[in-house]
Parts: structure tokens; sequence; C-alpha cells
């Protein structure tokens, strides 16, 4: 691959909950990106960023920061005015997917099957069921399953952490109907639209622990599932990708229902910033169609531009 781009600033760690992943991410990502024959800096990015970047002079930024600040559009708006080129999606759509209430309307508008759901503030989320259980409570804008809760059938009351002195996630929590089924993702390459992934996991649910501890989760890839809904799936992400404006590498995560009438694949997020820890789906995903993890972190840089 001829290179646009020969010296490229890492960023990586910031200050949202999911710092940790990212500095995972970004020492992964520096290291790749060595070995594809980049000259790299990496940053721990904190409210100095702009002073680092100014003082390193990279031509484009490998964005590795996850959660607020970094995913949401802030980051992104910042390099924009900076004239950097950086990777991953821009302002627009990094906000947009970073708002789940948000996101799900384009979803319905581009006629994505999202779970039925509604924003609450969490004291109300709290207080009582606001929807019949089973229903999921998250924070609006955060990822990696940051602060999420399934209140099961049965469930006298909401979590009571919504409203514990520990809680940092905002004050608006959505509240979404349950899916049961099982857990697929699909990771989106520019136009392309990788495979299909099945987890699993021995915990409650696919949460932070169960993504990023090591055994936390079982990836089953290509997913052992019908053709067709292996096609929806695929039809699906790139259909989210494309209608939130996303551009680089993104992920879509759904609840496969096959017990279900009707609708069975439900869109529940997309992640602007997939992890890239060695527990990740995507990278693991590229390498299934034969895509190194140099390769895929070259592609993203040399993908990398200022678009809003």
């Amino acid at each position: 691959m001829s290179k646009k781009f020969k010296r490229v600033a890492v960023l990586k760690g910031g200050w949202s909950p999911e710092r940790e992943v990212s500095l995972s991410s970004g020492a992964a990502a520096g290291k790749a990106l060595r070995e594809a024959g980049y000259d790299v800096v990496e940053i721990d990015a904190d409210r100095m960023v702009a002073t680092k970047l100014e003082a390193e002079k990279p031509d484009a930024v490998f964005n590795a920061l996850h959660g607020q600040w970094g995913e949401d559009g802030c980051v992104q708006g910042l390099l924009e005015v900076m004239g950097i080129p950086y990777t991953h999606s821009g302002v627009l759509a990094s906000s947009l997917a970073m708002d789940k209430q948000r996101a799900k309307a384009v979803f319905e508008d581009a006629n994505i099957p999202s779970p039925p759901g509604m924003i609450v503030t969490r004291k109300d989320a709290a207080g009582g069921h606001v929807m019949k259980p089973p229903y999921v409570v998250k924070p609006n804008a955060q990822g990696s399953s940051v602060g999420v809760f399934i209140v099961r059938e049965g469930d006298n009351r909401p979590p009571s952490e919504l409203t514990g002195e520990k809680w940092t996630l905002g004050d608006e929590v959505l509240v979404e109907k349950f899916i049961p089924g099982r857990e697929l993702t699909v990771s989106v390459m520019g136009d392309r639209a990788l495979c299909v992934t099945e987890i699993t996991t021995a915990l409650a649910f696919y949460d932070y622990e169960a993504k990023y501890a090591a055994g936390g989760s079982k990836h089953v890839l290509p997913a052992e599932i019908p053709a067709d809904i292996t096609e929806r799936c695929l039809d699906l992400a790139l259909r989210a990708h494309q209608s939130l404006g996303c551009r680089g590498l993104s992920r879509a995560d759904f609840r496969y229902d096959p017990d279900a009438e009707g609708e069975q694949v439900y869109c529940l997020e997309v992640n602007t910033q997939p992890g890239l820890t060695p527990t990740s789906l995507s990278p693991e995903q590229a390498a299934m169609l034969g895509i190194t993890f140099p390769e895929l972190c070259a592609w993203m840089v040399e993908d990398a531009s200022c678009q809003r």
C-alpha cells in the first residue's frame, strides 16, 4: 500500500470510563502501525491534547479513544479545526452514533429495526418500572456496555445503582425492550461489511467485563446462523454505517431472536470506534478475511481525512 501519510499520532487513554480499554487499543494500534512502516507517536489524550499535537506535528491522527470526548464528535471537531486528517467517522456521524436515541431515530428513517425504547431520567427509571419487564436500562451516551442493566420478568424494582452516589454516566438513560436470543456483531470497513460473529458469555450478559476480560466471552466466526440471517445482518450493518454517515471502520451490534414471529434481527447500536484490544471483534473479522492487523490499521490511516 502506498502511503499518503508518514508520521502518525495515536490518540489513546482520555478521561472517559473507557480509558483503560483505549490505552490497550492505542498500544496495539501503535505497535501495528510501526510494523506497517509508519513513524508513530502515542499520545495519552488529556485536556491539553491540542498542545501535544501541535508539538508532535503529525501528518494524520489514529483515533484510538473510546467513549465521551473521543468518540462523540468532540475530538473530531478539534481535529477538524486543527486541519489534521483523522481515522474513523467525522463529527456528525460520531455524535449521532454515540447518542443512542438519536441513532435509533436515524435507523427508523432508514427502515433498520431497533428495539422499542424511550429516554427517561435515571430518577424515574429507578423509581419504578417505566416499561413492562423484561427491559434494558443503559446510559444514552456511553459505550462498551458501561452502566447497562437488564431488568428481568419478576424483578420487583429497577436497579438501585441508578441513583447511587457513584453514578457518573449522565442523568438521562435509555430504556429499551429486551430482545431475547443471540448476540451478533458485524464490522464494516469502508463500503464493505466483513462477516458476522456470534458472541457468547457465561456471565449474566455481554457486559464490560465480558467484552474485555480474558476468557470473558467466546467469539464464533463466522456465526453459525442461517444464510438468510447472515445476509440480513451484513445488509443492516452496512446500511446503519451509511445512514449515520460513518466512514472508516465501524461495528454494528445486533440481537437475533430465532423464535420471534416476524422481525428476528434488531440493531442495538453502531460503534464508530470499535475496540482494537487483544480480545476485540473487528480485528478478528478482518483476519478471517485475510487482512492482518497491521494492514487493517494502515488502511484506517490511509482512509483518514478531515470530513465533518
